[in-house]
């Protein structure tokens, strides 16, 4: 009997892993909100609030291709007190740097496997930030699509 294997898309990878790291960020303690654009124009997939005032960054790898062409994860760490790769469980994980905080995750929750490197943000950013993110959760609940910050 051949049993057929079924492997997710690109895009339905993206939104499973999505789901799980951010199901983990909430189980943390954090106030996760999914695709913004930051003040440099890039998209996080993930950025979080925590209960502490620090702001965490994730960013979704659903392969390795995506992981090869998409070089743009440094320009967000500016941008966050903590950064991290969320990936599903099959992702060929020593592709990674070293750097990041490493998050695996499926649709139901997640794991982080390394610790990402606490980086403090200057007063003044993290003020901006965390009005900047507090008023797009807002306008978010308010039925609004805003994405930016």
């Amino acid at each position: 009997m051949d049993v057929p294997i079924v492997t997710a898309s690109r895009p339905e990878t993206t939104t499973t892993v999505t789901r799980g790291a951010a199901r983990l960020l909430v189980a943390l303690g954090y106030a996760p909100l999914t695709e913004v654009t930051l003040p440099n124009g890039r998209r996080a997939d993930l950025m979080a609030l925590g209960p502490k005032g620090q702001i965490f960054i994730v960013e979704v790898k659903s392969g390795i291709e995506d992981f090869r062409v998409d070089l743009k994860w440094p320009e967000y760490r500016p941008y966050c007190d903590i950064f991290a790769f969320a990936v599903a469980p099959e992702f060929p994980r020593a592709i990674l740097p070293e750097e990041p905080g490493l998050i695996v995750a499926d649709g139901f929750g997640g794991a982080i496997l390394r610790e990402a490197p606490l980086e403090g943000l200057a007063g003044a950013r993290r003020r901006a930030l965390t009005l900047a993110f507090a008023r797009l959760a807002a306008l978010r609940a308010a039925g609004g699509v805003a994405t930016e910050l």
